[in-house]
Protein backbone atom coordinates (compact mmCIF):
# COMPACT_ATOMS: atom_id res chain seq x y z
CA UNK A 1 0.00 0.00 0.00
CA UNK A 2 1.19 3.34 -1.02
CA UNK A 3 0.39 6.90 -0.12
CA UNK A 4 0.09 10.12 -1.54
CA UNK A 5 -0.55 13.48 -0.08
CA UNK A 6 -2.99 15.53 -2.76
CA UNK A 7 -1.73 18.97 -3.56
CA UNK A 8 -3.15 21.72 -1.70
CA UNK A 9 -5.39 24.58 -3.03
CA UNK A 10 -2.22 26.51 -1.98
CA UNK A 11 -0.04 24.74 -4.20
CA UNK A 12 -2.26 25.32 -6.99
CA UNK A 13 -2.86 29.01 -6.33
CA UNK A 14 0.80 29.19 -6.58
CA UNK A 15 0.94 27.48 -9.54
CA UNK A 16 -1.49 30.13 -10.92
CA UNK A 17 0.61 32.88 -9.31
CA UNK A 18 3.58 31.96 -11.06
CA UNK A 19 2.21 31.35 -14.36
CA UNK A 20 0.61 35.25 -13.96
CA UNK A 21 4.18 36.48 -13.25
CA UNK A 22 5.19 34.78 -16.59
CA UNK A 23 2.65 37.09 -18.50
CA UNK A 24 3.22 40.23 -16.43
CA UNK A 25 6.80 39.98 -15.43
CA UNK A 26 8.78 38.13 -17.84
CA UNK A 27 7.06 37.92 -21.02
CA UNK A 28 7.25 41.64 -21.01
CA UNK A 29 11.23 41.45 -21.14
CA UNK A 30 11.01 39.79 -24.31
CA UNK A 31 8.24 39.91 -26.14
CA UNK A 32 5.95 42.44 -28.03
CA UNK A 33 2.15 42.69 -26.61
CA UNK A 34 1.16 41.22 -29.76
CA UNK A 35 2.88 37.96 -29.47
CA UNK A 36 2.13 37.95 -25.25
CA UNK A 37 -1.53 38.11 -26.79
CA UNK A 38 -1.12 35.08 -29.61
CA UNK A 39 0.54 33.06 -26.46
CA UNK A 40 -2.79 33.71 -24.37
CA UNK A 41 -4.58 32.83 -27.51
CA UNK A 42 -2.17 30.11 -28.10
CA UNK A 43 -3.27 28.35 -24.22
CA UNK A 44 0.74 28.94 -23.10
CA UNK A 45 0.57 27.74 -19.89
CA UNK A 46 -2.61 27.78 -19.28
CA UNK A 47 -3.98 25.44 -16.75
CA UNK A 48 -7.55 23.99 -16.14
CA UNK A 49 -8.78 21.37 -13.54
CA UNK A 50 -7.36 18.59 -15.97
CA UNK A 51 -3.82 20.07 -15.31
CA UNK A 52 -4.25 19.81 -11.65
CA UNK A 53 -5.25 16.40 -11.74
CA UNK A 54 -1.97 15.94 -13.46
CA UNK A 55 0.13 17.45 -10.60
CA UNK A 56 -2.18 16.20 -8.44
CA UNK A 57 -0.15 15.33 -5.10
CA UNK A 58 2.47 17.03 -3.32
CA UNK A 59 5.31 16.33 -5.20
CA UNK A 60 4.14 16.57 -8.38
CA UNK A 61 2.59 19.75 -7.56
CA UNK A 62 6.13 21.15 -6.00
CA UNK A 63 8.03 19.90 -9.00
CA UNK A 64 5.32 21.99 -11.11
CA UNK A 65 6.12 25.13 -9.08
CA UNK A 66 9.96 24.67 -9.02
CA UNK A 67 10.40 24.20 -12.60
CA UNK A 68 7.97 27.63 -13.02
CA UNK A 69 10.17 29.36 -10.56
CA UNK A 70 13.78 28.44 -12.27
CA UNK A 71 12.27 29.35 -15.45
CA UNK A 72 11.17 32.54 -14.26
CA UNK A 73 14.66 33.07 -12.42
CA UNK A 74 16.44 31.73 -15.54
CA UNK A 75 14.99 34.53 -17.94
CA UNK A 76 15.17 37.11 -15.32
CA UNK A 77 18.41 37.74 -15.37
CA UNK A 78 19.95 40.81 -16.52
CA UNK A 79 22.54 38.68 -19.21
CA UNK A 80 21.49 35.57 -20.38
CA UNK A 81 24.01 32.84 -20.89
CA UNK A 82 24.67 29.65 -22.61
CA UNK A 83 25.27 27.57 -19.00
CA UNK A 84 21.62 27.93 -17.94
CA UNK A 85 20.34 26.41 -21.33
CA UNK A 86 20.51 23.14 -20.22
CA UNK A 87 18.76 23.60 -16.52
CA UNK A 88 16.04 25.46 -18.66
CA UNK A 89 15.56 22.90 -21.10
CA UNK A 90 14.99 20.43 -18.06
CA UNK A 91 12.60 22.12 -16.38
CA UNK A 92 10.80 22.83 -19.44
CA UNK A 93 10.52 19.52 -19.88
CA UNK A 94 9.09 18.77 -16.76
CA UNK A 95 6.51 21.18 -17.07
CA UNK A 96 5.46 19.78 -20.15
CA UNK A 97 5.36 16.76 -18.79
CA UNK A 98 2.37 17.39 -16.32
CA UNK A 99 0.57 18.94 -19.84
CA UNK A 100 1.45 22.49 -19.86
CA UNK A 101 1.97 24.29 -22.72
CA UNK A 102 4.79 26.73 -23.29
CA UNK A 103 6.54 26.14 -26.55
CA UNK A 104 9.48 27.70 -26.21
CA UNK A 105 13.22 26.91 -26.55
CA UNK A 106 16.14 29.03 -24.60
CA UNK A 107 16.88 30.36 -27.69
CA UNK A 108 13.60 32.49 -27.70
CA UNK A 109 14.64 34.45 -25.07
CA UNK A 110 18.13 34.91 -25.62
CA UNK A 111 17.53 36.46 -28.79
CA UNK A 112 14.28 38.24 -27.69
CA UNK A 113 16.23 39.58 -25.07
CA UNK A 114 18.62 41.42 -26.96
CA UNK A 115 15.62 42.89 -29.46
CA UNK A 116 13.32 43.98 -26.73
CA UNK A 117 14.73 47.49 -25.24
CA UNK A 118 11.50 49.49 -24.03
CA UNK A 119 9.78 47.79 -20.41
CA UNK A 120 6.27 49.42 -21.51
CA UNK A 121 3.70 47.00 -21.87
CA UNK A 122 0.10 46.58 -21.12
CA UNK A 123 0.39 43.21 -19.57
CA UNK A 124 3.17 44.78 -17.13
CA UNK A 125 1.37 45.25 -13.38
CA UNK A 126 1.28 49.12 -12.40
CA UNK A 127 3.92 50.42 -10.23
CA UNK A 128 0.94 52.28 -8.52
CA UNK A 129 -2.62 52.95 -9.11
CA UNK A 130 -4.63 55.68 -8.77
CA UNK A 131 -8.17 55.69 -7.12
CA UNK A 132 -10.84 57.79 -7.99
Amino acid sequence: MKVVFASTPEQEEKIRELIQKMYTHIFPLYFPDEDIMEFEQMNVLHTSTRHFEYFGTLKEAYQVIVSLQTISAILELSKLEDSYEQIFNKNVEIIQGFGLFFPFVFSNFYQGKMMKNDLFSMYTKAANELLI
